[in-house]
């Protein structure tokens, strides 16, 4: 039952395979199982990133016969999961955003002459970046790690939250401010 080389099989088409056969459901691991880790390693450490990723797709494979294609798409839902799964890890995902804004810049480990303005400038951001995602909500932090990680729309973000699309992008506009001023307040004290 597997598709045919060239074809791209729909999620719709790809739920009711697996719900049939169960092996099957190795290819939603395979289309999916790059943008779920980038999305984890983004909130967590490279560690919890490869745990909860795995974790994704055991929850999604247990409830494979719950997903519903009428409600949406595979990818939503897989990172609907893995944003509870980051939500489980909420506290220390906090102290770990805590935790980088008091250690500082890193130094940059990359020798490419093409990154290492990229580096020192994204090096010299991360302590200011980390404090001020842990100041905003977790509902504001889901949304922006979730459009500027895992790259969904909002239409997707507001699926795998179970929220509205304009929900979606009041909390973005929100965090963004907020994100924005308190960068600009460390630059400004610092």
């Amino acid at each position: 039952m597997t598709a045919d080389v060239g074809e791209q099989v729909t999620d719709a088409e790809l739920a009711a395979r697996f719900r049939r056969d169960p092996e099957s459901f190795t290819t939603v691991y395979d289309r999916y199982i790059q943008a779920i880790h980038r999305y984890v390693a983004g909130r967590l450490d490279a560690q919890a990133a490869e745990d909860l990723a795995a974790e994704t797709f055991c929850v999604a494979f247990d409830r494979r016969d719950r997903f519903d294609p009428e409600r949406g798409n595979l990818r939503p839902w897989l990172f609907g999961i893995a944003t509870i799964l980051v939500a489980r890890h909420r506290r220390k995902e906090a102290r770990h955003y805590e935790a980088l804004a008091r250690m500082g810049a890193e130094p940059a480990t990359d020798s490419h002459e093409n990154r290492v303005v990229a580096s020192v400038a994204a090096a010299r951001m991360q302590p200011q970046l980390a404090k001020a995602l842990a100041a905003l909500s977790q509902g504001e932090r889901d949304v922006v790690l979730l459009v500027a990680l895992g790259q969904l729309s909002y239409d997707e973000v507001g699926e795998a939250l179970g929220i509205p699309p304009g929900t979606v992008g009041s909390r973005l506009n929100r965090a963004r401010t907020k994100l924005h001023d308190a960068i600009d307040q460390e630059a400004v004290n610092g």
